[in-house]
């Protein structure tokens, strides 16, 4: 068993930057998603708007403040991403049906349309970025970056993203 990181003694030789986890953990998002991106872009979408339709793609109506659970927005900016999407004829709000004062988004055909294009490849693109490293370290990266995200949102006292559901228990 290795004896656990001193965060105040830094391996020998070793910059803080290139190997804190958190930066690690960025750049890599940075750079894996820099090429989805201009495709969502090229399909006419702000990457807000991507992750409003790719949050409805799997579960069409949600409500407001779950969608911006989902896409990763604080609810105020999600307000004003789907004002420009219902100008686009992307979405539209409704009242829900069992409480008049929560507002459901639901995908119009045309944001329907749109998210299952766009769906289709940002699975292409997961499926190109999983092949880099080999499908077996591609399934190892996402279980640990799974588990990551719950041990963390379970240290920190929040609860795990509601995308990701309860943690699954290590096999023994």
């Amino acid at each position: 068993m290795t004896a656990p990181l001193d965060p105040n003694k830094p391996a020998a030789g070793q910059e803080f930057l290139p190997d804190y986890l958190l930066f690690l953990l960025a750049t890599a998002s940075a750079a894996a998603s820099e090429g989805f991106h201009a495709r969502a872009r090229q399909a006419g979408l702000r990457v807000p708007e991507w992750r409003v339709l790719g949050s409805l793609h799997d579960q069409d109506g949600q409500m407001i403040t779950r969608l911006a659970q989902l896409s990763l927005m604080e609810q105020s900016r999600l307000t004003r991403v789907v004002e420009r999407m219902v100008d686009r004829g992307l979405v539209i709000r409704q009242g829900d049906a069992g409480d008049r004062r929560r507002v459901r988004v639901w995908m119009t055909d045309e944001g329907r349309a749109l998210a299952r294009r766009v769906v289709a490849e940002a699975r292409s693109h997961e499926a190109g970025l999983i092949a880099l490293l080999g499908e077996a370290e591609g399934r190892q990266l996402k279980d640990l970056l799974k588990r990551l995200h719950h041990l963390a949102s379970e240290a920190e006292g929040s609860a795990p993203h509601p995308a990701l559901g309860p943690a699954v228990a290590e096999d023994a």
